[in-house]
């Protein structure tokens, strides 16, 4: 059962409000949803107003409106227990951010955004469009192999879903990908993604599909070809793939816009009108998220090149480079890492507070305790399952707190917690033993799928980045795992005895030579 099929009122026209932004047609979607929210008391129905509408005053780029549509759409969906929604409304809200230049809140939302979509059961066509708004987040932000593998999930499910291949074509991300690959100097690169976007679109219009494809997506092609002709690359456009006709679609899509503008001056460029190209560039106003903020500077920079005033070209390619390198994936990444380990500490923390009246928490990582760690051990066991536990000792944090001091230790604990718990399966079970130990707890697990388990953990940790917290002190993990053997009333001998097998195993593990 889809979302849809759980919303009791309005649903034909929360359908046609989708259908019309499937095909930028934005403006009649906002006044379509605005008519149901003014006659609808249903919450779901509501709801999914709510979060239509926030897509599309973003399609529009009326970014005045963006808080006040995200404080109403959060507020109705906040007591709606369905992921996608909940998904979907991140994705869109990390869209907003990004164009409102809240780069924390932005990757908070995409966090979010991940784990509500990757939990919906009953995955529909709905949540594949919000795979789809997710990926053009991660992309809008530079995050390049993070948007690739949303719009693939997108695919999949669409498929799944009877969605045509080409409304999630997706050309806009590589797009992005490759003149990202121009600004930082890599015009080969950007030529062969742009190459094989237009493999794509030559092989719809063989097919007789092109008709199939969203607007948004023919002005993405479109800029593709322009770009590429720009550069000085020979454009044999197939019939009705003319980049100047691509260009013109787009609908009310201000993204669609922006590329349109940018495209003649592309155009112009490769037509030997570089002047008027460097005049189109100085007459345009052009969001810096739709291609990069370095992209007008790089455009003019080639437009100058060609008009033969090299010392012009060289400062403005310099300036595309220099509003390039604020946007480097790695930090990005490292960014994304880093608000994921804060939300899953602040996860810990809510659990832990349903024990508040007990002891059972440790205060420094917000973890379960040893006491914590007994009691759900044994009622695991009781229940008959399988359990595995694995003892994983910290390498290097003697010298983190000789060197850097112990409230430097603290810091390393709380991100070793917030690291471990991030990388377990759902379901899993974490807690502190004590100093820089820490115990993981696998039920109905065999020893096969803790060797996996132990890989996520060591390759977690090992990948970290310890050099910006404790510099020069790296900091690694040893861990062992054993079976518990036995429940009834020899279940305390049998915990202990795999306490001592998991422990001899992390100390084995300890001994041996660590590569590289």
């Amino acid at each position: 059962m889809g979302w849809l099929d759980r919303v009791d009122d309005q649903v034909d026209a929360l359908t046609k409000a989708r259908a019309l932004q499937e095909v930028s047609r934005s403006t009649e979607a906002y006044a379509l949803l605005d008519r149901v929210l003014r006659s609808t008391a249903d919450p779901r129905a509501r709801a999914d107003a709510l979060v239509q509408r926030l897509s599309a005053l973003i399609n529009l780029g009326r970014t005045a409106e963006y808080t006040r549509a995200i404080e109403e759409a959060s507020a109705a969906v906040r007591d709606l227990a369905e992921p996608y929604l909940h998904g979907h409304l991140n994705a869109l809200a990390a869209l907003a951010a990004h164009h409102q230049g809240a780069l924390d809140r932005c990757v908070t939302h995409l966090v979010k955004a991940a784990r509500a979509l990757g939990a919906v059961d009953d995955p529909d066509r709905d949540t594949a469009w919000g795979w789809h708004d997710l990926a053009m987040a991660y992309s809008y932000l530079s995050f390049h192999g993070y948007a690739l593998g949303a719009i693939e999930r997108a695919r999949q499910l669409g498929t799944t879903a009877g969605i045509p291949q080409e409304t999630f074509a997706a050309p806009g991300i590589r797009l992005r990908n490759a003149v990202a690959l121009d600004h930082t100097g890599d015009s080969d690169g950007c030529l062969r993604v742009l190459r094989d976007v237009a493999t794509d679109l030559d092989r719809f219009v063989a097919a007789g599909r092109a008709d199939r494809l969203r607007p948004s997506s023919l002005a993405a092609y479109g800029y593709a070809a322009a770009r590429r002709s720009a550069l000085g690359d020979a454009i044999d456009s197939p019939a009705g793939a003319d980049p100047a006709r691509l260009l013109g679609h787009g609908a009310d899509s201000a993204r669609a816009r922006d590329m349109r503008q940018l495209g003649q001056a592309c155009l112009a460029v490769a037509a030997g009108r570089p002047i008027e190209a460097v005049t189109r560039l100085d007459a345009v106003q052009v969001s810096a998220e739709t291609l990069g903020a370095a992209e007008p500077a790089r455009l003019r920079s080639i437009a100058l090149a060609r008009a033969g005033d090299h010392a012009a070209a060289h400062r403005a390619d310099r300036l595309a480079f220099r509003l390039a390198a604020q946007r480097h994936d790695r930090l990005r990444d490292v960014y994304i890492d880093g608000i994921a380990a804060r939300i899953d500490h602040e996860e810990m923390r809510r659990e832990a507070a349903r024990f508040e009246g007990e002891a059972l928490t440790d205060p420094l990582t917000g973890l379960p305790n040893r006491r914590r760690l007994e009691r759900y051990i044994a009622s695991v066991i009781a229940r008959g399952e399988r359990v595995v536990i694995g003892v994983c000792d910290l390498d290097g944090f003697k010298a983190v707190n000789t060197r850097h001091g112990h409230h430097s230790g603290d810091l390393v604990l709380q991100r070793v917690a917030g690291v471990i718990n991030r990388v377990m399966r759902r379901g899993d079970f974490v807690a502190r033993y004590g100093g820089d130990e820490f115990v993981v707890v696998l039920a109905g697990a065999g020893m096969s799928e803790a060797a996996e388990v132990a890989r996520r953990i060591n390759a977690a940790i090992r990948t970290e980045d310890w050099e910006s917290l404790v510099p020069g002190t790296p900091v690694g993990v040893s861990i062992g795992f054993a079976e518990v053997g036995a429940a009834g009333p020899r279940q305390r001998d049998a915990l202990g005895a795999a306490f001592e097998a998991a422990d001899r195993e992390m100390l084995r593990a300890k001994a041996r030579p660590r590569t590289a």
